[in-house]
């Protein structure tokens, strides 16, 4: 093998440049750092790093080819008071790995030591990173670039989403490939669609906890490697470049794919948690420290990530996920951190250099808005640059349709797009990302079958999980019902569905919620990589799906849903009529009889009904006419007077 040559201290982590491979590791605080070679056989070679520019060390390899399995033994202090966790018999992932092989298993050699260094070896036992080359022909991919104003994002998780598709060749079901096939393209095309948001596909682990229940890490938010695709949906040899296949599959039918990544912990955990990376490489540079060298845990996850130190690192990350993978945004988990320093502020060093860079800044950029730190909840506070999740609509929606205590004043500002919120500082409506379910949380048939969560199956005594989820079982627990039960339910499901597409602001649907469905009372299923999770093709609810996509179509032909600037009380977007036709009046927004017409856009009415009551509706002056799929066929019914169901909503479209 050829000697280690100085190499450069850029770019970052290992890159292969048809030669030979440079590898480069941050590590401020580190007295010296080995490269380690793996052979097909597991065989270590031990290299030192020869050169050191900066906090970077660096070398090159002149007959390193990509496939190569490497890692990194950190020498430095052991000083846990003071921040300083080095210890070379753990064998570390690159923090810039484009790919990682093996897996985190609950093997006590994988920890660090809390106050005393461990000196079990764990190279036998450690994920490698490896080399990878840049071997894809995106031909003539290009971004959809859908505008804010037309966007449906579509939130949904690799494995779950396809695992029980029929249709879908069995091989490929549950991974990447399953994206891009034309089976999974012509649902995303005939629900409307306009971008898949994913759960988190870079590299994570299992934490041991769950391990030791015989559980696993389902939905992704446990980092390993941020830098990395996670094998493990992968259908053939090559993740990267099935992915990538996905990507362009996608793009082609003008569908957007948006990220959710994790800059706020690892899964290094606690103190007493396993040592993968970033705590061996240069712990007190990668995480917020207190006074004695402990984790700041304001992310519940047992440490937190210190973004305005290692600030080009998680800028770098995040152009390689669009350089390499053509992915068009991100969706920030629990995104104050990104701002700490440590209190949260809308012009930290990340926001800025996000909207003067050239390549991020033309993507789309959501936030989780919350965090468990000080002044954790920033909803309405970041950025003009990024959308945000809007739990208050979330809220406000379910309440108003399930539980009756939300005035329609309140009703009418989540539908306006949340104004107090998100008007502010040149943003726009579309700053709003409306929800009515997630990942986190029930799904919407279980929001309306149960009233209670039952979680038992994750073995925490049905602790975890949200305990306030404004939800309404309609008076029977559980998924089965009298068919008048079921009745109420269906309805309360369609009102709901149509408050979230034809609200101003970005809708977002839970995949699954169009098909009806269940998780059976499960509200936090992050360890259940199991049929509970799946979404039932088998189990469709056709009805619903078609009224779903209708809705998201019917969004389309709406000027005032897709202009994405702000209703004015003068102009000619919005009027906010009683059952009569009349404008609102103080007593109707604050005391209202929870029924209320929107009339939008001049040709476009909306009547609510939350009540339990059929009630009549008096429509504006002009000839109007109920479409589908409110008219319940594919002939519209013309109306002046419109005898409005209980928990109902209806569109009309007025006659030229």
């Amino acid at each position: 093998m050829s000697p280690l040559l100085a190499g450069k201290p850029t770019p970052a982590g290992a890159v292969y440049d048809g030669k030979g491979v440079n590898f480069a590791l941050f590590s401020r605080h580190a007295e010296r750092v080995e490269l380690c070679l793996f052979d097909k056989n597991g065989k270590e070679t031990r290299w030192a790093l020869p050169a050191r520019t900066g906090d970077v060390w660096h070398g090159y390899l002149s007959d390193a080819e990509p496939g190569q399995r490497y890692g990194y033994r950190v020498h430095g202090p052991w000083q846990p008071e003071n921040g300083h966790r080095f210890n070379a018999n753990k064998l570390l992932i690159d923090p810039c790995a484009l790919a990682v092989d093996g897996k985190v298993s609950k093997d006590a050699r994988f920890l660090g030591g809390e106050w005393e260094r461990d000196t079990q070896d764990n190279a036998a036992i450690a994920p490698k990173s490896v080399v990878v080359a840049n071997d894809f022909d995106w031909e003539n991919d290009r971004p959809p670039r859908v505008p804010w104003g037309s966007t449906v994002l579509y939130e949904a998780h690799v494995r779950g989403l396809t695992l029980t598709h029929p249709d879908l060749p069995p091989d490929i079901r549950g991974t990447y490939a399953a994206l891009g096939h034309p089976v999974m393209i012509a649902h995303f095309t005939r629900l409307g669609i306009t971008s898949l948001e994913l759960l988190p596909v870079a590299c994570f682990a299992d934490e041991p906890r769950l391990l030791q229940m015989g559980l696993s890490n389902y939905w992704g938010y446990n980092p390993m490697a941020l830098w990395a695709l996670d094998e493990r949906y992968a259908a053939g040899d090559c993740a990267r470049n099935e992915f990538r296949q996905a990507v362009k599959a996608l793009h082609q039918a003008g569908i957007e794919v948006i990220l959710d990544v994790v800059f706020n912990h690892t899964a290094e955990l606690e103190e007493i948690g396993p040592t993968l990376s970033l705590r061996g490489v240069d712990n007190k540079s990668y995480y917020w420290l207190d006074d004695h060298g402990g984790y700041q845990n304001w992310t519940g996850c047992g440490n937190t990530l210190n973004v305005s130190q290692m600030l080009e690192w998680t800028l770098d990350c995040l152009r390689y996920w669009v350089e390499a993978y053509h992915v068009d945004g991100f969706r920030f988990d629990l995104a104050p951190v990104l701002g700490r320093t440590p209190d949260f502020r809308r012009d930290a060093a990340f926001f800025t250099a996000l909207a003067t860079d050239p390549l991020l800044s033309t993507c789309k950029m959501i936030a989780e808005p919350w965090d468990i730190g000080p002044n954790g909840y920033q909803m309405g506070n970041f950025p003009a640059s990024f959308a945000e999740w809007n739990d208050r609509f979330r809220d406000v929606m379910r309440r108003f349709w399930l539980h009756g205590d939300v005035a329609n004043g309140e009703f009418a500002q989540r539908f306006a797009g949340s104004a107090e919120d998100f008007s502010e500082e040149g943003r726009l409506p579309s700053a709003s990302v409306n929800l009515l379910t997630a990942h986190d949380g029930f799904t919407l048939r279980d929001l309306l079958s149960f009233n209670d969560k039952h979680n038992d199956a994750n073995g925490e005594q049905n602790r975890d999980g949200h305990g306030s989820n404004f939800s309404h079982n309609h008076g029977v627990e559980g998924l089965e019902a009298p068919e008048s039960v079921m009745e109420r339910r269906q309805n309360s499901a369609r009102a709901l569905l149509a408050t979230l597409l034809l609200s101003q602001g970005t809708p977002m649907l839970l995949a699954g919620d169009e098909l009806g469905n269940t998780q059976h009372g499960n509200n936090n299923a992050y360890c259940q990589d199991n049929a509970l999770s799946w979404i039932d093709w088998q189990a469709i609810d056709h009805r619903l799906f078609d009224f779903t996509a209708a809705l998201i179509h019917l969004r389309r032909r709406i000027p005032a849903l897709q202009r994405d600037s702000w209703w004015q009380p003068d102009d000619n977007n919005v009027k906010w009529l009683d059952q009569h036709g009349h404008p609102l009046n103080a007593d109707g927004w604050q005391h209202g009889a929870h029924r209320l017409q929107i009339h939008l856009s001049h040709d476009w009415i909306f009547t609510l009904n939350a009540t339990e009551e059929v009630c009549d509706f008096l429509l504006p002056q002009g000839e109007w006419c109920a479409i589908p799929p409110f008219a319940g066929d594919d002939n519209p019914t013309s109306t002046t007077v419109w005898h409005a169901p209980p928990h109902g909503v209806c569109a009309f479209h007025k006659q030229s």
